[in-house]
């Protein structure tokens, strides 16, 4: 009950944040994003996480976003995890109030989850604090210079995903809602960034794939606070819990 209260608060919180009394614009868009998320053992409690995420705007038609993460995991617990790592992200010009030009972004993230089930249901808590450099083109009236500036910003985030099995396994559930806050020493941006909620359906592929396909809802606000977008979005996901280790020989005695 606890965790079904956080996850629907944390869906109700979103409309309350994104309301203010200065005037809103509304952006909606049609996305459509693929994943690959794969969470690599090497060595004892230690493994590789290799993430990479190309973000298409349009249903798929023009270009949106491309993620790479990479990042280094070390299982705590059995269900607490650790992970620090890095991440390069372009973002390109889309919906009806775009950025002036595509940007890149460079961050690190520290990040810890937790897992635990009730009954049959499997909760997962992420929490995840970045650091961001965001590039920004520097505009004159003759145009573009050519020169570029970094913004640095903070922003902390928390995921709720619950998993269910079906009766027709290996299929099964998945929900999730993702809360994006930034913080001080963040300037020219709203406590608000984003709220990710996803529902879609999974299955199990082998002992260390999951494939997913689903609908997430993603409210943005814009940096400049005007603009609220409302995108709906298709996810297409492989996860991987593939282990790097080399298999220990067998010996026989023949």
């Amino acid at each position: 009950m606890c965790e079904r209260g956080v996850f629907l608060a944390g869906l109700a919180f979103v409309p309350a944040m994104a309301q203010t009394p200065a005037p809103r614009l509304h952006d909606h868009n049609l996305h459509a994003w693929m994943v690959y998320a794969g969470d690599h053992q090497f060595a004892g409690r230690w493994g590789v996480h290799l993430e990479g995420q190309w973000r298409r705007h349009d249903a798929g038609v023009r270009p949106q976003q491309l993620l790479l993460r990479p990042a280094i995991n070390y299982q705590l617990k059995r269900d607490v995890a650790l992970s620090a790592g890095y991440a390069y992200v372009t973002t390109h010009r889309y919906g009806e109030y775009p950025v002036q030009a595509a940007f890149p972004e460079h961050r690190l993230h520290q990040q810890a989850t937790v897992q635990h089930r009730s009954g049959v249901v499997e909760f997962l808590h992420r929490l995840r604090n970045e650091q961001r450099w965001l590039g920004q083109r520097v505009l004159s009236t003759a145009g573009d210079t050519g020169d570029r500036t970094w913004r640095y910003q903070n922003r902390f985030r928390y995921m709720l995903r619950l998993v269910v099995p079906l009766k027709r396994q290996p299929w099964y559930f998945a929900s999730s809602n993702e809360l994006f806050l930034n913080y001080a020493p963040t300037r020219e941006a709203r406590t608000f960034d984003q709220n990710r909620a996803f529902a879609g359906i999974g299955r199990l592929v082998g002992r260390d794939t999951r494939v997913e396909a689903g609908y997430m809802q993603q409210t943005l606000l814009q940096r400049n606070a005007k603009v609220l977008e409302l995108n709906h979005t298709i996810q297409i996901a492989i996860f991987s819990r593939l282990s790097f280790r080399r298999p220990v020989p067998v010996l026989r005695s023949d």
